[in-house]
């Protein structure tokens, strides 16, 4: 499944240049019961300077997503076909073909990480301080400079900067470390930032924060952020971009505010159709029947037919592309234009806000 030439041109030209493209991207493992697939064939181009959200029930390919942009699929698993990063100046970058020194450079100074639960990404017998400075001899930068550096972020992301600096990770908050480690993460000045679920064992109060400081942050540091979650509530008034993943592939992509006000794709209306809210009765809340994938067995055809009540003998057997909706919004179904008709969704009620 992909975008085809012609439509990846169109919309680079109309969205902006391309800082990572991906293409036939499969990232498998080897088990006891057979080849596991938990990425399949991917395509998608990601924008500089945008903020894409990519959105998925658990076990959909998400942070396998994240990880192979920066070739740190663990082993045994296996990450191929092409992932290209276009620095803002010099040639491109082929980073499945990156030696490992070279990958201990780009992971930082081109493309950096935050991963799921600060908690577990410091060591907990070393300041704060101790986890910058060791960061930047391991990439020999100028370590004044680089920690003059950190004032500013530790400025933006409204941190004491002395306090958190001498602190021990057990003697900060968790919406305290989360930023920490966002800091942490931009002080070699990287291009991209890729996320994985950064907010997700925090409080709601303390995720919308760390949100809006996103925002901000995107736009001071002109910066393009991955921001990879389960939650669509969440990252409403926050992405530029929508990518929806099902099956280990992405189903529908998109701007953020068509995409989730008519969403083409049964799978993400019925994904926005379970979002739980207060204002809604309970008898208008609908999970989606069945259950994801198993990636040692993806279905023939279009991975969502078991569960998709469109799905015919078609869906079956072909797999659909990504087509155009409208502008830059695309969809892979065959029925897409059935959807709206057959799974009704109510954005506001439902518990999809914008946090604007």
């Amino acid at each position: 499944m992909s975008y085809g030439t012609q439509q990846q041109q169109t919309y680079s030209d109309e969205a902006g240049d391309v800082v990572m493209e991906v293409e036939n991207t499969d990232v498998r493992f080897d088990m006891d019961r057979g080849q596991s697939r938990v990425l399949n064939d991917v395509n998608v181009d990601i924008f500089r300077e945008e903020i894409l959200a990519v959105v998925g029930e658990s076990g959909s390919g998400k942070s396998m997503f994240a990880a192979a942009l920066l070739d740190a699929v663990e082993q045994p698993g296996l990450t191929t076909g092409e992932i290209t990063y276009y620095p803002p100046d010099g040639d491109p970058v082929d980073v499945l073909g990156l030696s490992d020194q070279q990958l201990k450079s780009f992971r930082w100074e081109e493309v950096s990480m935050v991963f799921q639960g600060a908690m577990n990404s410091f060591n907990p017998t070393m300041k704060i301080r101790g986890h910058f400075e060791e960061t930047i001899a391991a990439h020999d930068a100028n370590l004044d400079e680089r920690l003059e550096y950190v004032y500013d972020l530790f400025d933006a992301l409204n941190l004491d900067v002395d306090r958190v600096m001498r602190s021990y990770p057990h003697e900060l908050s968790g919406g305290m470390k989360q930023r920490a480690l966002i800091a942490l993460s931009l002080v070699l000045e990287p291009e991209v930032l890729v996320m994985d679920e950064p907010t997700a064992a925090l409080d709601l109060l303390m995720q919308r924060t760390i949100i809006n400081m996103l925002t901000d942050l995107r736009d001071e540091l002109e910066i393009t952020i991955v921001f990879i979650t389960h939650d669509l509530p969440l990252i409403a008034g926050l992405s530029d971009r929508i990518g929806v993943l099902y099956g280990f592939e992405f189903i529908e992509i998109g701007p953020t505010e068509p995409l989730l006000e008519d969403a083409a794709h049964p799978y993400t209306r019925a994904l926005l159709r379970s979002v739980p809210s207060i204002d809604s009765p309970l008898d208008q809340m609908q999970t989606i029947p069945g259950s994801s994938p198993d990636p040692v067995n993806i279905p023939s055809g279009c991975s969502y037919h078991p569960r998709c009540p469109l799905a015919d003998d078609r869906c079956r057997i072909e797999d659909p592309d990504l087509v155009q909706v409208e502008g830059d919004h695309r969809v892979s179904c065959f029925y897409w234009e059935q959807s709206a008709g057959e799974i009704d969704y109510t954005l506001h009620g439902g518990g999809v806000e914008d946090n604007e």
